[in-house]
């Protein structure tokens, strides 16, 4: 039973004008980075499906769902936001995002996968329930989530969020569900403006988010993760982990300025891959976020990749 990676062409499609950092080009970095370290021969590839209303409407609104595609352009672009754009492709490549994450969780739950990479585009996690932005249509993994909550009737489901950015998005939709435990580390000051210290947006009982400040590297990173994500996640006891992976927190993307290096993704991802055997069989599910500058995003997922097929 191999590890699935989970990709579509149509997520290569959607591009928000020439120099926007979020580029077709990620995923053929994150690709051919695997390809040539060999561990794509250890992952079983499959295509990514179309999400339906029905699943995207388990986390966004039937409003939203339905203003995201009646925005589509016919030609050009159409503007989302100051930093957010459509094209006549983002429509499906956005179905075909969130579509990812409802496949791997029908492969994980199955049993037909031990773990899955979703390689999509666009990111997902700044979505809200009735709100796109900063780069984001749809909300990739928590639409995972609650089809893994809904459909397959889990009771007990964490997501951890290792993107410099804050998940608002995923917290606007997954606050105060008890099903469901949220962890994330992101860069005070950052987009989407969380404020100065460490506490979550929404007072919410199922939030672990640690703000960091700039330049806090992989010592305070590494600390975080300890102190306040893993006891969170044993005590938890989740029956299936989502990764929102993120990897604009490293020092080479100038994106933010957390200063992570490689060996910190390799690293928090074998800390939760240890927390998934102990809890949920092995269980994990990863979804791409962010991560702009192409050299160290293809290595970092690469780090990341490799730990979470067991190829480490």
């Amino acid at each position: 039973m191999l590890p699935v990676y989970i990709s579509h062409p149509d997520c290569a499609r959607h591009e928000m004008g020439p120099g926007h950092p979020e580029c077709p080009e990620r995923l053929s970095a994150i690709a051919d980075m695997l390809l040539v370290r060999g561990l794509l021969d250890y992952m079983l590839p499959h295509d990514a499906p179309l999400a339906s209303d029905a699943q995207l409407e388990r986390a966004h609104s039937a409003m939203h769902v339905r203003r995201v595609r009646d925005a589509a352009p016919r030609e050009g672009y159409a503007q989302v936001d100051p930093d957010t754009r459509m094209n006549r492709f983002t429509v499906p490549a956005a179905l075909r995002a969130a579509g990812a994450a409802v496949l791997a969780t029908d492969l994980v739950l199955g049993g037909q996968a031990p773990t899955a990479f979703c390689a999509v585009r666009p990111p997902g996690h700044h979505a809200e329930h009735d709100a796109a932005m900063g780069f984001c249509f749809f909300n990739n993994v928590a639409v995972g989530i609650r089809h893994a909550l809904d459909v397959h009737g889990l009771t007990r489901v964490a997501l951890v969020d290792f993107d410099v950015h804050h998940g608002n998005g995923s917290e606007d939709i997954l606050a105060g569900d008890e099903r469901v435990l949220m962890c994330s580390i992101f860069e005070t000051g950052l987009y989407p403006f969380n404020g100065p210290d460490a506490r979550s947006l929404k007072d919410a009982p199922n939030m672990v988010n640690v703000g960091l400040p700039p330049r806090s590297g992989s010592d305070a990173f590494r600390a975080a993760v300890t102190e306040h994500w893993l006891p969170a996640l044993d005590a938890f006891r989740p029956q299936l982990i989502y990764v929102s992976a993120g990897f604009d927190a490293h020092r080479e993307d100038d994106m933010g300025n957390l200063g992570l290096v490689d060996g910190d993704y390799e690293w928090v991802t074998r800390q939760l891959m240890n927390v998934a055997e102990r809890h949920c069989r092995g269980r994990m599910i990863s979804c791409l976020e962010g991560g702009y500058v192409l050299n160290p995003l293809a290595r970092s997922a690469a780090a990341h990749v490799k730990v979470l097929i067991g190829a480490d």
